[in-house]
């Protein structure tokens, strides 16, 4: 009898964290950011100042990779370094909304973002998905009848955690377009924007807004590109919306938080090693994806297959296995049949038998 399976954790396999020419490509970047090491380790320097949003060396080869993969401009004046895609949406919280402000979200979502927003002494709502993203009609709806306390919708608009499904180009005209007329800001978790299994040509959110009057943050991360423990991502947003980013009191004691670990990737994004391991990611994890969808259908299952991403969502037909759907719910009174099922972390072969697990 096959055995029930980890699909919960949303980790990469560790075979992707050690590769020879990952390790290789880090190991020169590493020794490369040892050379300015009176800056890299120093709180500022006298013709930059404090590095508050962060090195403008490494902000720079930030936004030069970025501009590569979206084919778009990236300015560095629009980037802050962060610890990861999670850091950015907690600054949102705390610096942009206060106490007693309602958010919304999509349900399902991304489950630990409602812990973030409740740290901050906020409450949630929550909206469906539909098959092109988020219920826009829904948020209409919540933001007519809370009448100015919504400041703040959270999104996953690419390769949505759990469903997959990506925000359609109409739609996110639209949220930006409601975003000024009810003044709410938009925090855009795009973690899975740059991890996809075929070309989607899908803009990140920021370039949807207006930079006379922004209320779009895009936020993301290294996390699922590299590995989770380089803790180095990014918020790209419009001046207006980034600077009171590194205003609140731990950055202004203590300064951004990775300058010595972002700059240690420069030459990593620099020199094009990225972008190589980026596609050996992107093509071992679409082969997953397409492993656990056609042993799914096999057993029985529908699914929809993601075009990016880390997650497969899954109603079960009695069995359940990974991260049960209730948790993704803001109130957990739904999704209770549904399963969200990582294809990142497991073996092919225990990936293989997890799903045979489920058969009838």
């Amino acid at each position: 009898m096959p055995d029930a399976q980890d699909f919960i954790k949303g980790w990469p396999h560790q075979e992707l964290l050690q590769t020879e020419q990952l390790r290789t490509a880090l190991m020169d970047s590493f020794k490369k950011g040892l050379d300015k090491s009176h800056e890299y380790l120093n709180y500022g320097d006298p013709g930059n100042g404090a590095y508050m949003l962060g090195h403008p060396d490494f902000r720079k080869a930030l936004a030069e990779f970025l501009a590569k993969q979206y084919n778009l401009p990236v300015d560095p004046k629009n980037l802050m370094s962060t610890a990861g895609a999670s850091m950015g949406t907690d600054l949102a919280c705390r610096t942009l909304c206060k106490v007693g402000d309602l958010a919304v979200v999509e349900e399902p979502t991304y489950f630990l973002s409602f812990t973030m927003i409740r740290d901050r002494g906020m409450d949630l709502l929550g909206v469906p998905m539909e098959d092109d993203g988020m219920d826009l009609v829904a948020l209409e709806k919540h933001l007519v009848e809370q009448n100015g306390k919504i400041k703040m919708v959270y999104t996953v608009p690419v390769h949505h955690n759990p469903t997959g499904i990506c925000m359609s180009d109409a739609k996110r005209t639209k949220l930006v377009a409601l975003a000024r007329q009810y003044d709410f800001v938009i925090v855009s978790d795009e973690a899975y924007q740059l991890l996809e299994f075929e070309a989607c040509n899908i803009k990140p959110l920021f370039y949807y807004d207006d930079p006379e009057n922004p209320h779009v943050l895009s936020v993301g991360t290294f996390s699922k590109l590299i590995g989770p423990g380089v803790k180095v991502g990014w918020v790209q947003a419009h001046e207006k919306l980034l600077k009171p980013l590194a205003g609140i009191g731990y950055i202004d004691s203590g300064n951004n938080p990775v300058i010595f670990s972002s700059c240690n990737l420069i030459h990593f994004l620099e020199s094009g090693a990225m972008a190589k391991h980026l596609a050996v990611v992107c093509k071992d994890l679409g082969e997953r994806c397409a492993l656990i969808c056609k042993k799914l259908r096999e057993v029985g299952l529908e699914v929809f297959q993601p075009k990016g991403g880390y997650f497969v969502w899954v109603k079960s037909k009695g069995k359940m296995t990974g991260r049960a759907g209730d948790a993704m719910a803001v109130k957990k009174d739904q999704f209770h049949d549904y399963m969200r099922l990582c294809f990142a972390w497991l073996p092919t072969d225990k990936l293989e038998e997890g799903i045979e697990y489920l058969r009838q």
